[in-house]
């Protein structure tokens, strides 16, 4: 971020912001050029790391292209559409396998500092993401209740 704005107070909202460096008018053309070399550096670093693809019996979840699919029972890979809160979400999860996550966890995970409102969120962002991992299920499941309403219905009417 290249701003005029130099106090302490603007350079740490310009941070947590999502900026990657704050250099404040007038600068130097050599600190500009040394900051980006330095900006460059790492990022290319963080290229030749591996990359992070987890593999489950009914998933594939690739961490750095950001894409989640779904393994059929013919083991056809079909691609999920998730938000990406919905990915973070499922990435966390196959991240650490058989781990408990309290809501609090996942909100301090997830959404970070920045969040604010009721925990209960996360249920509601769990109960989406379910929908979309297992939508055979869920089918099956309102399928069932459907016909035992039917069942009822039947009997009340008779």
């Amino acid at each position: 971020m290249l701003t005029a704005r130099g106090e302490e107070i603007d350079r740490v909202i310009g941070l947590s912001t999502g900026a990657d460096d704050y250099l404040v008018k007038p600068f130097s053309p050599r600190e500009l050029a040394a900051r980006v070399r330095a900006l460059l550096r790492r990022s290319l670093r963080q290229v030749e790391q591996p990359s992070q693809v987890y593999r489950t019996p009914h998933f594939i979840v690739d961490l750095d292209r950001h894409i989640a699919s779904r393994r059929s029972d013919n083991l056809q890979e079909e691609p999920l559409d998730l938000t990406t809160l919905e990915f973070n979400l499922l990435a966390t999860f196959i991240s650490y396998p058989g781990r408990v996550w309290s809501r609090t966890q996942l909100i301090d995970k997830l959404w970070g500092n920045d969040f604010f409102g009721d925990d209960r969120v996360v249920d509601t962002h769990i109960r989406r993401l379910r929908k979309k991992l297992n939508p055979i299920l869920l089918i099956q499941r309102l399928l069932k209740r459907l016909s035992v309403l039917g069942t009822n219905l039947k009997t009340i009417n008779k």
